[in-house]
């Protein structure tokens, strides 16, 4: 039977916190701290022989598709969701037009900041033309296509049937609504990236001049027999040394169209751009 001196002591028991033969007990807060941090660590880690538990697969494959990782999974189902899917009232909240509405801005801005770096010397005109041309509809469904896109869109049944999947509008929404959400999920720098990455073979490929879109919408008039448009100065704002001039263009059985600019030439072309892009007319390429 060993002996303990008068200044010896006993570490506690692990199961009762107290040491044998009645010594002091040490402060109860230790151990539940230590079994806390164990069980997270416990919680963190799988256990031998399995794999961590994977997302839903609809999302991880579309994400691996697109190079981004939602932090939110909520955002990518909502984005992901037609309102043909929704149950019960069918709150359009539920779906993805809200973040259709997002990221169809984001897109714009996205993108006319990358052609505004990449085309130094365009006009606004130029700029005006290629970003109608990046972020129409019919480029969202394209860009919709080449990531498998309608595969993971939530139909009802209904929808699905009549070939939802394929529908180059149902495309381009979704495309635009995934914009959107990751911009919510990871920010501006997040959507930019996206962005870049998914639109940057369309960019390149159209690097190579514009023609004016003055020329564009007189010759697709005469093809139409109709009279080359006329452009007249509607409004003008801003102090004398630096106006910014608003112009109509008109043709016959057309609505007229506005643009503005901070020249008359300007404001003329941002006009046939503008009219050029209500009637779906494509911008056309210098030969050569």
């Amino acid at each position: 039977m060993s002996r303990r001196g008068k200044g010896s002591s006993t570490l506690p028991s692990p199961a009762s916190g107290e040491a044998k033969g009645g010594g002091r007990r040490e402060p109860p807060a230790d151990e539940p701290v230590a079994a806390k941090a164990t069980a997270k660590v416990a919680e963190a880690a799988p256990a031998d022989g399995q794999k961590e538990p994977r997302r839903r697969r609809r999302g991880t494959v579309l994400e691996e598709r697109i190079g981004y990782r939602f932090k939110d999974g909520a955002l990518l189902d909502c984005a992901l969701t037609h309102i043909s899917a929704l149950k019960g009232s069918r709150n359009r909240a539920g779906s993805y037009q809200r973040l259709e509405f997002l990221g169809d801005h984001v897109l714009g801005l996205v993108i006319s900041d990358v052609l505004f770096r990449a085309f130094p010397k365009a006009d606004e005109g130029e700029l005006s033309r290629r970003l109608a041309d990046l972020v129409r509809k019919e480029t969202c469904a394209e860009i919709a296509v080449t990531i498998e896109l309608g595969a993971a869109i939530k139909l009802g049944s209904s929808e699905a049937n009549a070939g939802g999947r394929k529908r180059p509008a149902i495309l381009a929404d979704v495309c635009e609504a995934l914009i959107g959400a990751v911009y919510l999920d990871g920010g501006y720098p997040a959507a930019e990236g996206l962005v870049e990455r998914l639109w940057q073979v369309r960019i390149q490929a159209k690097a190579q001049p514009l023609r004016d879109s003055k020329t564009v919408l007189q010759e697709w008039a005469q093809a139409r027999g109709l009279p080359t448009p006329a452009y007249r100065e509607v409004g003008r704002t801003g102090p004398d040394h630096s106006p910014v001039f608003c112009v109509a263009v008109q043709l016959p059985n057309f609505a007229p169209a506005e643009g503005s600019g901070r020249s008359k030439r300007g404001a003329e072309q941002a006009a046939a751009t503008a009219m050029l892009a209500r009637e779906r007319v494509k911008p056309e390429r210098r030969n050569g």
